[in-house]
C-alpha cells in the first residue's frame, strides 16, 4: 500500500518527517488548514481543536479506492471540537450528486449553499456523498464509518475556480467530553458504475464493528396490506377482517394497521399515546387469531418515544423525558433512563406474548435526539451521556428480546431513518409517505435498494382513487416493483379491473421475486429520476421502463421481461449481439395476451407496441 503526504505551513524537516510517516499531527492551537496529500488529492483540516490533536493517515486499498482514518486524542476528557475535513476535485462532467436525503434532486450545488450540507447520524439519513457523471459512473463517492454521531457532508461547485469542494464535517453537536475519538473515510474514484459503488460503501458499514445487519425473515419480503392511507386511525377489526380475505386472495401476506388501534381519538396528535393499550380493536388476540387463521401476518404501529400528556403513563415518565412537545400533545422519552428502555421492550414483548402478533412498525426514533437544553451526562438516574448511544443499546436490545420470543418478528423502519446502524434491528425499510406519488415512490425505493443490502425494501403504501383507469392505477404498482409492494386502498371497494390488475402483478412479483429483490439492482440516470431500472437472474432480466428511453440488451440472460411502467405504448429493445429466434408474448396489465409472435432478434433497434402499464415478454424457441 502506498503511503504518503504533504504538509502546508508547517517547518520543511517537520513536513519531511510527516512524509516519511505518512500521517498529519495537526496541533492544538492550529486554526488554518493544513493538508494530507493521498493519491494526488490534497485534503485541508480547518478548526480550531481546542487542546485535542488530530492525527491523519490514509492507505490505498486499490487504485482509486482510499481510506483516511482520523484520531483525535485529549491528555483528558473534554468537549470535543467541531472541525473540518475538505478537499476539492475538478468538477468533470459532474451532473449530480447522490445522497440519502436528495430523492426528486440530485444536483449538484453550489459552495455557498447551506442545502449542499446533509446531516447524518443514528437515526437520521448516512453519511455519505456520491458525484456522479453523464455516463452513470462514479467520479467521486466518500463514506464516514460513524453512523451514531451527527456528521454534515457536503460537495458543492465553487464558482470562481471550477472545482467541486467535497466536506465531511465533524461534531457540529454537542457532545459528551470524550478524550479519544477514531474514524474512517472512505474515499472512491474509480470509475465504475456509482450504484456499485454504493452497493460497496453499504457492504463496508455492515462490516464494521457493531454494525453487522439483523437477519431478514421470509415474511418481511412478502406483500403487505396498510390501513394508513385508506383508514387512517379509524381502523375497525371487522371491517380489516373481511378486507384481509380479499388481500389474501390477490397475493398479500401480512397486514401493517397503523396508528388508530391504541386510541380513540382521531385527532392525529399523540396526546393519548404511550398506554398502547388496544382501545379500538379491544379484543385484540381475537384480531391476530383470526387474520392468522387467514393465513396474514399482523404487524402494529408504534410512536416509540412518545408519551402523551394525557396517558395513564405520563406522570412517572414526565421527569424521563427529554422534552415536551407542545405540538404533538406528548412528551419525547428519555431513552438514557434504564427505566424507559425497561418499559419499551416490555410493551413490545407483551404485545407478542398476549396478542401473538408479527412484527412492529416502529416509528419517530429520530424523535430521540439531544438539544440545547439536554444535560449530557450519565447522572440523575441516566446510565448514559449520549442520547444517541442510548438509543442504540435500545434499539438493539429490544430486538434481541423480541426475537428470543418469535425469532421471525418484523421490524419496519422507514426514511429518514435507514442508516447502516438501524438495519442492526431493523428488517424492513419503506420509503417515506409520497401518497399518489408513483414518481416519488419509484425514486425513494430506489435510492433505498441502493444502499440498504441485503435488508427488505418497501414501497410507502400505494393508493389511488377508486374511479382511476386501471392503467393509471397500475402506475403506482409498477413504478415500485423492485421493492416489496405495500398497499392501501379498499380493495372490497375497488373496481373488478382494480382487483385483476393487482392480482396480475403481485403473482408477477411473487414469481420474480428472486431477480426483483435479490438481484443487485441497476438504476440508469439517477438526475432524471430512474427512467429505467433492472435486475438479472441467471436466465431472466427484468426492466422496468418508466419514460420513452432504449432497453439496452447485449449479453447474459437469454430472456427478457420489460415492465412498461408509463402512458406510451412504445417500447424500443437495443439488442446488441442476434440471440436467433425469439416468442414475443405481449399482456396487458390485466394479464391477459395481447399479442404472441414468433420474431428473429437480430442485433439491432426492435420496436414493440405495449399497452400502458403492460407487459413485453421474450423467449428463446427452442
Amino acid at each position: 500500500m502506498r503511503r504518503h503526504a504533504s504538509v502546508f505551513q508547517l517547518p520543511r524537516r517537520v513536513a519531511a518527517a510527516v512524509l516519511a510517516a505518512g500521517l498529519l499531527p495537526l496541533c492544538a492551537a492550529a486554526q488554518d488548514r493544513v493538508v494530507l496529500r493521498q493519491s494526488g488529492l490534497d485534503y485541508h483540516v480547518l478548526g480550531d481543536l481546542k487542546g485535542f490533536a488530530l492525527e491523519l493517515r490514509g492507505r490505498e486499498i486499490e487504485k482509486g479506492l482510499e481510506i483516511l482514518t482520523l484520531a483525535l486524542k485529549s491528555g483528558q476528557p473534554a468537549p470535543p471540537p467541531r472541525f473540518t475535513l475538505r478537499w476539492a476535485v475538478p468538477s468533470h462532467d459532474v451532473i449530480g450528486q447522490w445522497t440519502t436525503s436528495r430523492h426528486l434532486n440530485k444536483t449538484i450545488r453550489p459552495d455557498w449553499a447551506g442545502s449542499r450540507l446533509q446531516a447524518s447520524m443514528f437515526a437520521r439519513e448516512a453519511p455519505l456523498s456520491c458525484l456522479f457523471g453523464g455516463d452513470d459512473r462514479n467520479v467521486l463517492s466518500f463514506a464516514v464509518s460513524d453512523a451514531l454521531n451527527t456528521v454534515l457532508t457536503a460537495a458543492g461547485v465553487r464558482e470562481e475556480d471550477g472545482f467541486i469542494y467535497n466536506e465531511a464535517v465533524f461534531f457540529s453537536e454537542r457532545h459528551e467530553d470524550l478524550a479519544e475519538y477514531t474514524v474512517e473515510l472512505r474515499v472512491d474514484r474509480r470509475r465504475i458504475p456509482y450504484h456499485r459503488v454504493l452497493r460497496d460503501v453499504a457492504e463496508w458499514w455492515a462490516k464494521q464493528p457493531g454494525y453487522a445487519p439483523a437477519p431478514v425473515p421470509e415474511p418481511a419480503r412478502l406483500p403487505v396490506y396498510s390501513t394508513w392511507y385508506n383508514y387512517h386511525q379509524s381502523v375497525d377489526a371487522d371491517v380489516l377482517l373481511k378486507e384481509l380475505a380479499v388481500a389474501k386472495e390477490l397475493g398479500f401476506d401480512s397486514i401493517i394497521v397503523d396508528d388508530g388501534w391504541q386510541t380513540l381519538d382521531t385527532g392525529r396528535g399523540y396526546a393519548f399515546t404511550g398506554d398502547w393499550e388496544p382501545e379500538r380493536i379491544p379484543d385484540m388476540k381475537g384480531f391476530v387469531d383470526a387474520a392468522h387463521r387467514l393465513g396474514v401476518k399482523v404487524v402494529l404501529w408504534y410512536a416509540v418515544p412518545f408519551v402523551g400528556k394525557n396517558a395513564k403513563v405520563a406522570a412517572p415518565f414526565q421527569s424521563k423525558s427529554l422534552r415536551f412537545d407542545e405540538r404533538l400533545g406528548a412528551y419525547v422519552l428519555d431513552p438514557r433512563f434504564p427505566e424507559v428502555r425497561a418499559y419499551l421492550t416490555e410493551i413490545y414483548r407483551k404485545a407478542i406474548r398476549e396478542w401473538g402478533i408479527d412484527g412492529f412498525k416502529l416509528d419517530f426514533i429520530d424523535r430521540f435526539v439531544a438539544d440545547a437544553d439536554t444535560v449530557l451526562e450519565a447522572r440523575g438516574g441516566r446510565d448514559f451521556a449520549s442520547v444517541n448511544a442510548a438509543t442504540d443499546r435500545m434499539m438493539t436490545d429490544i430486538l434481541a428480546e423480541l426475537t428470543k420470543i418469535r425469532p421471525d418478528v418484523m421490524i419496519e423502519f422507514r426514511q429518514p431513518y435507514i442508516g447502516p446502524l438501524i438495519r442492526k434491528y431493523g428488517n424492513m425499510f419503506r420509503a417515506s409517505d409520497c401518497p399518489n406519488s408513483y414518481v416519488a415512490n419509484r425514486v425513494k425505493t430506489t435510492d433505498l435498494r441502493l444502499l440498504s443490502g441485503t435488508t427488505a425494501v418497501h414501497a410507502d403504501m400505494i393508493m389511488w382513487h377508486p374511479s382511476e383507469p386501471v392503467e393509471t392505477a397500475a402506475l403506482q404498482l409498477l413504478n415500485i416493483l423492485f421493492s416489496v409492494p405495500q398497499v392501501s386502498v379498499r380493495l372490497r371497494e375497488s373496481p373488478k379491473e382494480h382487483l385483476e390488475m393487482l392480482k396480475f402483478y403481485t403473482a408477477y412479483w411473487n414469481a420474480n421475486r428472486a431477480i426483483l429483490l435479490d438481484a443487485p439492482i441497476e438504476a440508469f440516470h439517477p438526475a432524471a429520476n430512474y427512467p429505467m431500472l433492472a435486475a438479472a437472474g441467471a436466465e431472466k432480466r427484468i426492466v422496468g421502463l418508466y419514460d420513452d428511453v432504449a432497453v439496452r440488451w447485449d449479453g447474459g440472460a437469454s430472456r427478457l421481461d420489460v415492465i412498461n411502467g408509463k402512458s406510451s405504448s412504445d417500447v424500443i429493445v437495443a439488442v446488441g449481439q442476434d440471440r436467433g429466434r425469439y416468442r414475443a408474448t405481449v399482456r396487458d396489465c390485466r394479464g391477459r395476451v395481447v399479442r404472441s409472435e414468433t420474431l428473429r432478434l437480430d442485433k439491432r433497434l426492435h420496436a414493440f407496441g405495449v399497452p400502458a402499464s403492460g407487459l413485453l415478454a421474450l423467449e428463446p424457441v427452442e
